[in-house]
């Protein structure tokens, strides 16, 4: 009468987020469906289909698989980003990077590796490079 069967439901996990305290430290890997602020330190893994927020005393050693990141503390390792990687003031990142998108802010520290993933539209039809003649 009373229960509500949530068997066969979709849950959008887009809006719930995970916080890892100042003062915590995590060792392992973390993969979770809802998104991350992290203010503490991690040593291990992230994933994560949604947007992941380090604070300015937050601290990840290891990867970030992720779609948007804001970083305001350090992160040291392979950085993955799907759509928007924002990098402000406070920053430091150290590592190889694959973002959609990159905004960094002026005063962030950006010792990294960078390969923007989007469009490219460099390329015309017919496989040639925009400018160049054909034969």
């Amino acid at each position: 009468m009373f229960s509500d069967n949530k068997k066969g439901k979709n849950v959008d996990h887009s809006n719930q987020q995970n916080r890892i305290s100042q003062g915590t430290k995590i060792v392992g890997d973390i993969t979770s469906q809802g998104g991350f602020r992290i203010d503490g330190e991690i040593e291990g893994n992230i994933n994560t289909p949604n947007k992941v927020v380090i604070g300015q005393t937050g601290v990840v050693k290891g990867s970030l698989i992720c779609k948007d990141a804001d970083i305001e503390g350090h992160i040291e390792g392979v950085i993955q980003v799907s759509n928007l990687l924002a990098i402000k003031a406070s920053a430091l990142i150290e590592g190889e990077v694959t973002v959609g998108k990159l905004a960094v802010e002026p005063g962030a520290t950006f010792n990294a590796s960078c390969d923007m993933k989007g469009n490219l539209k460099s390329i015309a039809k017919d496989g040639k490079k925009q400018g160049e003649k054909s034969a």
